[in-house]
């Protein structure tokens, strides 16, 4: 008779005869990967739909850097120094840089890029009063606070800036491509706002929005969202000419 230990190392054997039969061999793996449309490996490539950057041409601050980039940079700025939601009015017009609506993130963030927009606005609504249905409402000019009112910032762009298309479509090259950083998008459904788009965006295309709803500025991958709960009403690029 055979002693315990014989019959287990019999058993081992088998075993192991039979975990080798199953495994695929080395030329099997190779084959099967060869064939596959799968990448290789336990994990999936997650596609991404590239679109291509576009740029304003222009310098205005000759820093060597595009107006566009600048304007991304500016609205990132004051996302990075989290200036708290706050609406008031301010003598002379400018928040102190820790505070802030979504409008303030807008002069901010073009100021970085050599344009000081309360001096445009307000100039242009002293030479075209009428024009601004908001400022007369209120009785006439404010430099105080009226190149921080949305739809003074509506008239002015309207004017002065490329008016784009409205529709966002994700997935869709063609259309995401008009969606570069550095624009300005305005919400004038049930919440006014007003915001600048990113450069960066999700694997649809969709860009991200830099603006500040509150309680400090973000830059967030919520661009749909927003349309969904206020419909985008404008969208322009600034090209100086």
């Amino acid at each position: 008779m055979k002693s315990n230990s014989e019959k287990a190392a019999i058993v081992f054997i088998v075993i192991l005869i039979l975990v080798l039969s199953i495994l695929p061999s080395e030329k099997q793996v190779e084959k099967e990967i060869a064939h596959s449309n799968e990448p290789a490996g336990p994990f999936e490539v997650e596609e991404v739909l590239e679109i291509e950057r576009l740029f304003s041409g222009n310098d205005e601050d000759a820093d060597g850097i595009d107006d566009l980039e600048d304007i991304i940079q500016g609205a990132r700025a004051d996302v990075e120094n989290k200036s708290r939601y706050k609406d008031a009015y301010y003598r002379g017009g400018y928040p102190p840089e820790d505070e802030g609506v979504c409008t303030d993130l807008i002069w901010r963030a073009f100021r970085n890029s050599g344009y000081e927009l309360k001096e445009l606005i307000d100039e242009d609504i002293k030479k075209n009063t009428k024009e601004y249905r908001r400022v007369t409402e209120s009785g006439g000019p404010d430099p105080n606070i009226d190149f921080r009112r949305i739809p003074n910032l509506v008239v002015f762009f309207d004017k002065y800036a490329v008016k784009l298309t409205n529709e966002i479509l994700s997935g869709n090259k063609e259309n995401l491509y008009q969606w570069q950083g550095g624009d300005i998008v305005v919400f004038g459904g049930r919440i006014k706002h007003i915001g600048i788009i990113s450069d960066k965006r999700n694997k649809d295309g969709v860009p991200y929005l830099i603006h500040n709803s509150g309680p400090y500025p973000d830059e967030e991958d919520s661009l749909l969202y927003w349309n969904g709960i206020s419909e985008i009403t404008r969208h322009y690029r600034w090209i100086a000419e």
